[in-house]
């Protein structure tokens, strides 16, 4: 939890094209915890995905462009609304949507690329939001009270509703 609280504090000060790799990692410290900890085995593929792991978020990271210096969520919500975010939120939905009614029922209970895909696009999603609330609290909490504006709000809405749906399909 506590590591989710930074998680979440590290978009508000950190570019998220930085933040989500990063994030990643915590896979292969839980892996190597687990190995320690647990006693359980780690095989040829779980390495074979971390060493994946280290390999993207290094890549990313390095290539990262710089980011705009944001100063209120109004900004936020204008990179948001542009047509290129727009069709791909909309495109988002409607593929979750299709996988939870169509491919849920069907196949959710074989193959977990299913709920992986539920949640990685929601996540992509979310991303925007935590970055946006996060935002808000750190101006808020600095003096400029972002919550006076209905974006933060939506903002808000759309990162509990990404959440919740997160949840209940990764477990």
């Amino acid at each position: 939890i506590i590591g989710e609280i930074a998680n979440f504090a590290a978009y508000a000060y950190a570019p998220a094209i930085l933040v989500t790799p990063l994030g990643a990692l915590s896979i292969i410290f839980s892996a190597v915890l687990a190995h320690f900890i647990l006693k359980e085995r780690l095989h040829i593929f779980g390495m074979l995905g971390c060493a994946l792991c280290v390999v993207g978020s290094t890549t990313i990271v390095l290539h990262a462009p710089k980011e705009r210096h944001i100063e209120s969520v109004k900004q936020v919500w204008h990179l948001a609304t542009e047509p290129g975010f727009l069709v791909y939120f909309w495109v988002a939905l409607a593929v979750v949507a299709v996988i939870i009614f169509h491919y849920v029922p069907r196949y959710g209970q074989t193959h977990l690329v299913v709920y992986i895909g539920i949640c990685s696009l929601m996540g992509s999603l979310t991303v925007m939001g935590v970055k946006a609330v996060g935002i808000a609290l750190k101006l808020s909490f600095g003096g400029v009270n972002q919550f006076k504006y209905f974006e933060t709000w939506i903002f808000t809405i759309i990162v509990i509703f990404c959440c919740l749906l997160q949840i209940n399909y990764l477990n």
